[in-house]
């Protein structure tokens, strides 16, 4: 792989936007009055993945670039439990789909964090 342009060109970052569109498609289903509610906190989750891994590139230290790729895997997990929440509730049908696209962001997450403390 040849030197990174920008935070555009991270996996990581690439396979979090079909997660986050797939959340806004999946959540259009729902009931108008959680819209200010679980709607939206599953909506703000999905799309702070991917942001947190942008900001972090930003950032002028790996420390830094770490705490916020720690902050992009906390949202990821919060993304996961509130799909699973608007499953239970019967909200959303069929979570498969973002639950697997879930695994793949964390385990690329995963390896881009270990690579950074220098473990891969």
């Amino acid at each position: 792989m040849g030197k990174l342009e920008s935070y555009r060109d991270l996996e990581v970052w690439k396979v979090s936007m079909p997660l986050a569109q797939g959340v806004y498609q999946a959540t259009e289903v729902m009931p108008k009055h959680e819209i200010y509610g679980l709607t939206s906190q599953i909506h703000r989750a999905s799309v702070s993945v991917r942001a947190n891994i942008a900001e972090g590139y930003g950032r002028n230290h790996r420390k830094e670039y770490l705490h916020f790729l720690g902050i992009a895997d906390g949202s990821l997990k919060e993304s996961e439990i509130l799909l699973l929440l608007a499953n239970n509730l019967n909200y959303i049908n069929d979570i498969a789909e973002l639950m697997s696209m879930c695994e793949s962001a964390g385990r690329l997450l995963n390896r881009l964090r270990q690579s950074l403390k220098g473990g891969g």
